[in-house]
């Protein structure tokens, strides 16, 4: 969000523990394999899963609001579908199949904002990535169903003109694939009157075609701070921010796409997502 300063702190560990579903976090060190035999597995499948998704069509829906602090209730909105598809030579193209007049008039979405929802908000941990990151084992934890690793995940230098992840990871034991993310993204820009940052996010991903972890749905909230300029008050404005990722539907590709170190045989074309019902 641009003119805006971040006041609200992270307790990162805290939010995820108070969540229905966590059990307890037991930080006794992994059995039968080491933390860094995890995290190279991690990065491997992350890689392995970031190529598949890149080989699916999906429907994105994203919902940014500003909160009345008088009633809590939405007091302007953004509000934006977009079919991710393929043209017919293959490459990658997005339409946007709803999009309602943005009510918006207390912040203002920057492009920063909108690369965070494409790259960053469904976070994937490549092993390209992996030396850019200190990476500390925190625990074992069952989330729901899964049990899980519990990784605290920071970029070891913020270099100018990238962004980066830092919160805590939870990875599947037994797929080495991230499955809740909760964190925020950095570097944010605390310079009056060129401030652009965003709330702290949570997003939870789900299993496609018996195969991969994909992003399904994000949520971002937190008190944003404007800072006083050229004498005016400082003024607290609340947002939060909603992203579905769904209908994912497996286009066809030449692009081998391994899964375990084995080639996943290819499957039809994908009907592309239908525009949204009225």
């Amino acid at each position: 969000m641009k003119r805006a300063l971040l006041i609200l702190a992270l307790s990162l560990a805290s939010a995820a523990q108070a969540q229905q579903g966590f059990g307890p976090l037991d930080s006794s060190p992994p059995t039968g394999i080491t933390v860094a035999e995890i995290i190279q597995k991690m990065g491997a499948q992350e890689s392995a899963f970031s190529a598949a998704r890149s080989q699916y069509t999906f429907r994105q829906d994203v919902r940014f609001n500003t909160i009345s602090d008088d009633t809590n209730r939405p007091d302007g909105e953004y509000h934006q579908v977009t079919d991710i598809t393929f043209d017919k030579d293959g490459r990658r193209e997005e339409h946007v199949v709803f999009a309602p007049q943005n009510t918006i008039q207390r912040v203002i979405m920057t492009e920063s904002d909108f690369k965070d929802i494409e790259k960053r908000l469904p976070f994937i941990l490549t092993a390209p990535e992996l030396p850019d990151y200190n990476i500390t084992y925190l625990g074992k934890q069952k989330v729901d169903d899964l049990d899980t690793y519990v990784f605290d995940v920071a970029p070891k230098v913020l270099v100018k003109g990238h962004r980066y992840f830092q919160g805590k990871a939870w990875v599947d034991q037994q797929d080495d694939e991230i499955v809740l993310v909760n964190g925020l993204n950095v570097p944010q820009d605390t310079r009056p009157g060129h401030a652009d940052l965003s709330p702290p996010f949570t997003t939870y991903y789900q299993q496609i075609d018996n195969k991969y972890w994909f992003p399904t749905y994000t949520k971002a909230e937190g008190t944003l701070h404007f800072p006083p300029q050229n004498g005016a008050i400082s003024e607290d404005i609340h947002v939060r921010q909603v992203v579905k990722y769904t209908d994912y539907k497996r286009y066809h590709t030449s692009v081998t796409i391994l899964f375990n170190g084995q080639e996943i045989e290819k499957e039809p074309d994908a009907t592309k997502p239908q525009p949204p019902k009225q």
